[in-house]
């Protein structure tokens, strides 16, 4: 599967969850989980980054980036739009041999060289999860009514189905 496919599905499923959270939530956009961790829209910004991060590494071609300015559901849904636009028009011929390319990045503080491969499925991957799954936990937190089938696009629960044990 190509990596455009990939960051696309998810990124799509992004892309709705952001509404319902808009539509059912509070002031999530600074919300976090922990006081030390980013607020909500960073993780936003950071998982359409992460998913350019890769697509471009393995493509060749230099890394962008879609930030701007403050941060509003209105450019968060931009800035997810922009990445997927970008990714698209990425020739898939791109890709071609990028499993050998040597992928250049910053990881924090640390340099990191590794081979496609590695570079998307050690690296990409995890983080471009870890910064989706806390938007999740995030707006979950805050009381956004979004569920597992918002998150992968493939669960499918009925209608008030909750995980709560009943009280004995």
């Amino acid at each position: 599967m190509q990596p455009a496919a990939i960051f696309n599905h998810s990124l799509t499923q992004l892309r709705g969850m952001l509404q319902k959270i808009e539509a059912s939530s509070g002031d999530v956009l600074a919300a976090r989980l922990h006081e030390d961790m980013l607020p909500f829209a960073s993780h936003v910004r950071a998982t359409t980054n992460f998913a350019l991060r890769g697509c471009c590494a393995l493509a060749g071609l230099d890394t962008v980036s879609f930030d701007g300015g403050e941060p509003s559901f209105a450019a968060l849904a931009r800035q997810i739009d922009d990445t997927m636009d970008h990714i698209a028009a990425i020739p898939p011929e791109r890709f071609d041999g990028s499993a050998e390319r040597l992928c250049r990045d910053r990881a924090g503080f640390a340099d990191i060289a590794l081979p496609g491969d590695e570079y998307l499925n050690l690296y990409i991957l995890p983080n471009f999860y870890f910064h989706f799954s806390m938007v999740y936990a995030i707006a979950r937190s805050q009381g956004a009514a979004i569920g597992k089938q918002d998150f992968d696009g493939y669960h499918l629960y009925a209608p008030g189905f909750s995980f709560e044990q009943p009280a004995r």
